[in-house]
C-alpha cells in the first residue's frame, strides 16, 4: 500500500513540473512576439532628399535644414548649390534630384512641359507642374567693396561711368539668372554689353557667389548681385534695381517627376512656405511673393 501511494505522489509531482514548463515557454514566446511588434511599429524609414537650389540660397537653406530635423527627423537633406543654369543642365543630363529651386523662371520653364514652347524649346518634361509655385522674391542690387574706392553712387552713376570707360564691373554669365537681370539693366540704359566687355570694363562669374567674391576681394569696382548675397557677404548696397529696370526676381520651386521620394519632397517644399522657414528667408532680404 505504501508503495502505491509513493508512486502516485511521484506521478502528481511530474505532471505539475511539466505544466509549469509549458507555462514558462508560452510566456517566453508571447514576450518575444510583443517585442518584435513594438520594434516594428517604432521604426521609421530614413529618406535622403536631394535638393538642387540656386547658389544665392546657400546660407538660408542650410539654416532651414537644421530646423527641419525637428519636423522630419527621418529625412536627410542633401543640397547641390550652383547657378540655376548649371543645375538645369545637370537635371536634364539625368542627375538625381527630388526638388529644384531656381533663381529665375526661365530655367524652371525649360524643364516644364506645360511652359511656353518658345522657352521650353526641347520639350523637356521633368517638372511636376502640380507642385510648382513661386516661392520667394529677391532684389538685384549694386554693391561695392569696402569703403567704395571708386566712389560709385548709383545705377545711374554706374551707367554713365561705363559709357565713359572708367569703371570695372563684375556680373554673372548670360546663362545665370543674375547675369540675365544685369543684361536687362544694361539694356535699360542703352548700353551694349559686348562693346563694354571688349573694352575690358566687364568681368564675369559663373554664379552669383563668384561675382560676390570678386567684389569682396576688391578685384573690381562694383558688381551686380542679389541683396541676399550682399547681406551674407557684408557688402555695401549702393542701389537696388526697380522692376522697370529688370523685372521681378522670382524664385520658382517644384518637385521633379523622377523624384525617388515625391511625397517627402512635397512635404519639404510645403515647409519652406511656413512662418518658421520664411522668417529665415526674410532675415537676409528674401520676401514672400505678393
Amino acid at each position: 500500500m505504501k508503495k502505491v501511494v509513493a508512486f502516485l505522489l511521484v506521478v502528481i509531482l511530474l505532471l505539475g513540473l511539466a505544466g509549469c514548463g509549458n507555462t514558462a515557454d508560452t510566456q517566453t514566446e508571447d514576450t518575444g512576439d510583443t517585442q518584435s511588434s513594438d520594434t516594428g511599429s517604432t521604426s521609421e524609414e530614413q529618406v535622403e532628399l536631394v535638393v538642387f537650389a540656386a547658389a544665392s540660397m546657400t546660407e538660408t537653406l542650410n539654416e532651414i535644414a537644421e530646423l527641419y530635423k525637428e519636423v522630419a527627423p527621418n529625412v536627410t537633406l542633401t543640397f547641390n548649390f550652383d547657378s540655376s543654369g548649371t543645375l538645369k543642365t545637370q537635371i536634364e543630363e539625368g542627375a538625381d534630384c527630388d526638388l529644384f529651386i531656381s533663381a529665375g523662371q526661365k530655367q524652371m520653364d525649360q524643364l516644364d512641359i506645360s511652359a511656353d514652347a518658345s522657352v521650353n524649346t526641347d520639350g523637356l518634361d521633368f517638372v511636376d507642374a502640380a507642385t510648382r509655385l513661386n516661392l520667394l522674391e529677391n532684389k538685384v542690387t549694386l554693391v561695392v567693396p569696402q569703403d567704395n574706392p571708386a566712389g560709385i553712387e548709383s545705377f545711374d552713376d554706374l551707367a554713365a561711368r561705363l559709357e565713359s570707360g572708367d569703371v570695372f564691373m563684375a556680373m554673372g554669365n548670360s546663362d545665370v539668372p543674375v547675369g540675365q537681370y544685369t543684361q536687362k539693366i544694361l539694356a535699360y540704359y542703352g548700353l551694349d554689353e559686348t562693346t563694354l566687355a571688349n573694352a575690358g570694363l566687364i568681368t564675369y562669374g559663373t554664379n552669383v557667389k563668384e561675382v560676390t567674391t570678386q567684389v569682396s576681394e576688391a578685384s573690381v569696382d562694383c558688381g551686380v548681385i542679389y541683396c541676399t548675397d550682399a547681406f551674407s557677404a557684408g557688402l555695401t548696397v549702393i542701389d537696388s534695381a526697380t522692376a522697370e529696370m529688370c523685372g521681378q526676381v522670382i524664385y520658382p520651386a517644384a518637385v521633379l517627376k523622377n523624384s525617388a521620394h515625391p511625397d517627402e519632397a512635397k512635404a519639404f517644399l510645403d515647409y519652406l512656405s511656413t512662418e518658421d522657414a520664411m522668417a529665415v528667408f526674410e532675415s537676409v532680404g528674401f520676401s514672400p511673393v505678393a
